[in-house]
């Protein structure tokens, strides 16, 4: 299940046109017959426009986008899948988990830190660590990943409204391994993201690839 799916050239038009985040709430509604709530609703709308410029500014423009993608026998939805192919040919799949967060501070258990959402301040997982686990659930259930001649699948988290400081607790050594992994950016890492999905699909040829990632079994 996904609430969105369509080359990157649509999608950064519907986002243009202020529509990306009413697709998507029709999309929800018409699958679980209730309305997201107001803060998903501009989640999407500041979340995905950060993502739509990333894409309109590196003219990866012959791809394929999937947005909120439901994994299957869970209530986890993916923000972003996006596909294509490398200069060698190699079909790519990137996993990009979206956050709004503006800072963050220490958390004593291992794989979390405490941020405010939902109104409160809440101890959540590491971005990495969260995009990471659903990196690994992909990998182990949809076939399109582990067979045949799979997709390469990488993964990571973009902290849109994120400016680090020093020393910054969203770089604790704890993290080194699911960050090495599963790179995390923030605001200030928009080239470094942009390189990521350069090298993975800037030859394009993603909506083929979009629609293995859709067929692929469970």
């Amino acid at each position: 299940m996904r609430l969105y799916s369509g080359s990157t050239t649509q999608f950064v038009e519907d986002t243009y046109r202020n529509q990306i985040a009413e697709k998507l709430r029709l999309s929800f509604f018409k699958q679980f017959r209730f309305n997201p709530s107001d803060s998903e609703v501009v989640s999407w709308q500041n979340s995905l426009r950060a993502v739509s410029q990333v894409i309109e500014h590196n003219d990866l423009n012959d791809n394929g986008i999937i947005l909120e993608y439901q994994l299957p026998l869970t209530s986890k939805r993916l923000d972003a899948l996006l596909t294509g192919v490398n200069d060698d040919d190699i079909e790519n799949a990137v996993i990009i988990e979206l956050k709004q967060w503006g800072k963050c501070s220490s958390s004593t258990s291992p794989n979390e830190v405490v941020t405010f959402v939902g109104g409160n301040q809440r101890e959540v997982l590491h971005p990495s660590v969260q995009v990471g686990q659903y990196h690994q659930y992909l990998l182990d259930t949809h076939t399109v990943f582990y067979e045949n001649d799979p997709i390469n699948l990488s993964s990571c988290s973009y902290l849109h409204n994120y400016h680090a400081s020093e020393n910054d607790v969203i770089y604790e050594s704890k993290f080194d391994d699911w960050i090495n992994e599963y790179p995390l950016f923030t605001a200030d890492d928009v080239v470094e993201l942009s390189n990521l999905l350069k090298e993975k699909l800037d030859n394009g040829k993603g909506m083929d690839i979009l629609k293995k990632v859709e067929d692929s079994e469970y």
